[in-house]
């Protein structure tokens, strides 16, 4: 999915981004533009760069306690 329009960047592009040390929306910022032009996209890549650095078990334990 598209997270930041105006850059063309996808989540897997912020995943992989995460994945290869990016760790803060400044970075993600310098490195793919994200949250530079419009800013619409800055809470989603927030959310996935956060949701890339945060354990497996961590993100199964938060899934398991939501309501179905």
């Amino acid at each position: 999915m598209y997270v930041c329009l105006c850059q063309g960047v996808t989540d897997r592009q912020i995943r992989e981004a995460a994945s290869n040390g990016c760790n803060s929306m400044r970075q993600l910022g310098k490195d793919m533009g994200v949250g530079r032009q419009c800013g619409r996209c800055a809470r989603t890549a927030r959310e996935i760069l956060r949701e890339s650095q945060t354990p497996d078990y961590l993100n199964l334990a938060n899934l398991l306690a939501q309501p179905a």
